[in-house]
């Protein structure tokens, strides 16, 4: 038996399911599959398409990715998602202080003037609220920045 799925989130795990089963699968890509749907986008709309589109012999399909390829892309994409709230962070607290002119050089070794300004509880040119609420900030940039160090 054969049958198609549209290669989003799920469909590898589903698809090597589905073929432990013994049938035969293939993912069409999402970009495939559009122009055969006909009305709005439902469950059902979706799956006449799909099985429009898979009977086509001209149809392109997408390889099932092993649970190992896909732990792989995980583990770019976690890297890249960390990396991305780490830049977010630092660029909040420089922005942060910097209404306040509390500014500083670009790069991780200057981050660190502004962390220890945020800690210094004598430097008056930190309101109270604002330096408890930067702390939590400065604190998640410094445990980001010691575990990237001890990754490299």
């Amino acid at each position: 038996m054969s049958g198609g799925i549209e290669a989003c989130g799920g469909a590898h795990y589903w698809a090597r399911e589905i073929a432990a089963l013994g049938h035969e699968v293939r993912l069409i890509p999402p970009a495939y599959v559009k122009p055969f749907v006909k009305r709005g986008k439902t469950d059902a709309a979706d799956a006449e398409a799909i099985s429009e589109a898979v009977t086509r012999k001209t149809m392109r399909f997408a390889q099932i990715k092993s649970a190992e390829q896909q732990a792989a892309a995980m583990v770019l994409k976690t890297r890249g998602l960390l990396v991305r709230q780490q830049t977010q962070a630092i660029n909040a607290l420089r922005a942060h202080l910097s209404e306040l002119g509390i500014v500083a050089g670009i790069g991780t070794a200057k981050i660190a003037g502004l962390i220890e300004t945020v800690r210094d509880e004598t430097d008056a040119r930190l309101p109270k609220a604002a330096r408890l609420a930067l702390s939590a900030l400065a604190d998640k940039i410094e445990r980001e920045i010691i575990a990237e160090a001890k990754r490299d």
